[in-house]
């Protein structure tokens, strides 16, 4: 297994390269993503021709934040990822902590934080500094309460401390977000990514909520047209179109379910509270990964954890992942 495999989810060109016996088409099980994406409707026209508008700008603000339940600062992004990358610049408050298991992108976005355990959480903040978690977490599933997280939250202010969560994952489950909780002045800073629940990565789009200052700073830095023409549109319809998401949300929690006991079936016990994904613990995890991998299907493996695999839901694929899991390793 190559190492540029565990790095991140997502990278089919050089899974492809490194078993190209593997039949084709890939079956992508490494990302998170949602497989039924959300679908624009026939008569939504993005104009490709002219600079993005800030009525389209303020249009987009005002969707996600009523889907988010969210009324405070809010700053559009082209990707939560790029937001995290920005957190080094933006004079936190030290010491820095990052609660592990992580996202690697986590580490890389606060140098020199040190990494602590979810147990620890509320020692760290008696103490004051910044403190980056993701909820629901990547990749185990962990789940804290936002409530509990709030009162993280003060504690670390009353030492003027900060909290960002990370809340990539956070559309796929009902009442995760700290966001409805936030008054103005909470030292909250919350990272949403639009293309996991809505199924659609590729068009960049991400925001920045909760503290006014930080929010202000990232919204100064990205400037006037700060995402495509695309992310405004298709944001906006999708943040809008609040059936689709509670079907979602309904849709992907039976597919979590089947996924435990597919996985269940071949001795695998799966955890997580999120649906859009499930980490499997077994001491034979890097040869299914390769197993998998000869059959075309691309999971989640982790250099620093040689018996953790994750899976995204496989979709209309399931069929294909209980055979290639079906085969002896």
């Amino acid at each position: 297994m190559s190492r540029d495999l565990t790095y991140h989810g997502g990278r089919i060109e050089a899974a492809a390269r490194l078993y190209p016996d593997a039949p084709r088409p890939w079956l992508d099980l490494s990302t998170g993503i949602n497989p039924y994406p959300w679908t624009p409707p026939a008569g939504l026209v993005v104009d490709q021709q002219r600079l993005p508008s800030g009525e389209a700008l303020a249009g987009l603000l005002a969707a996600a934040g009523a889907a988010f339940g969210f009324a405070g600062a809010l700053a559009a992004v082209p990707g939560s990822e790029l937001a995290l990358r920005l957190m080094a610049t933006l004079d936190l408050p030290r010491p820095w902590h990052v609660v592990t298991p992580c996202y690697r992108t986590h580490r890389d976005a606060l140098p020199g934080a040190r990494a602590i355990a979810a147990e620890q959480i509320d020692e760290v903040a008696a103490r004051g500094g910044t403190v980056l978690l993701a909820n629901p977490n990547n990749p185990d599933g962990r789940l804290i309460a936002p409530d509990v997280l709030l009162a993280i939250a003060r504690t670390l202010g009353e030492r003027g401390g900060v909290l960002i969560v990370d809340e990539a994952f956070a559309d796929a489950v009902a009442g995760a977000s700290v966001l409805p909780l936030l008054r103005a002045d909470d030292p909250v800073v919350v990272l949403r990514s639009f293309g996991k629940f809505y199924g659609l990565a590729g068009v960049r789009l991400g925001f920045v909520g909760g503290a006014r200052s930080v929010v202000a700073r990232i919204a100064a830095l990205l400037g006037d047209w700060p995402v495509s023409a695309t992310a405004l549109a298709y944001g906006a319809a999708a943040y809008r179109d609040v059936a689709w998401a509670e079907r979602m949300r309904l849709r992907l929690g039976a597919e979590a379910v089947n996924l435990d006991a597919l996985l269940a079936r071949r001795g695998l016990l799966a955890r997580g509270a999120c649906p859009l994904f499930r980490l499997v613990e077994h001491d034979r995890a890097g040869a299914m990964f390769e197993r998998l991998a000869a059959a075309g299907i691309l999971t989640r493996p982790f250099e620093e954890r040689a018996d953790w695999l994750r899976f995204g839901l496989p979709g209309g694929e399931v069929e294909r992942l209980e055979a290639a899991l079906a085969v002896d390793g």
